[in-house]
């Protein structure tokens, strides 16, 4: 049981003086270029499955 509480104590003891936490402008800025990028990957990926889409779509047609 001893342990259990050392881990928590250095746990909280790390969180506290350990950790670098980011400013509240760095915490924007990063917010911002990962909204960012969520949007490009979500435009590229439905861009891709456009294509695909047409291109099975004509594919299929011409078979079938």
């Amino acid at each position: 049981m001893n342990k259990i509480s050392l881990f928590f104590r250095d746990s909280y003891r790390e969180l506290l003086e350990k950790v670098s936490w980011p400013s509240w402008s760095e915490l924007q800025q990063s917010t911002v270029i990962v909204l960012a990028a969520t949007l490009v990957i979500t435009l590229v990926v439905w861009l891709m499955d456009v294509i695909a889409s047409s291109a099975l779509h004509a594919i299929y047609s011409f078979f079938g």
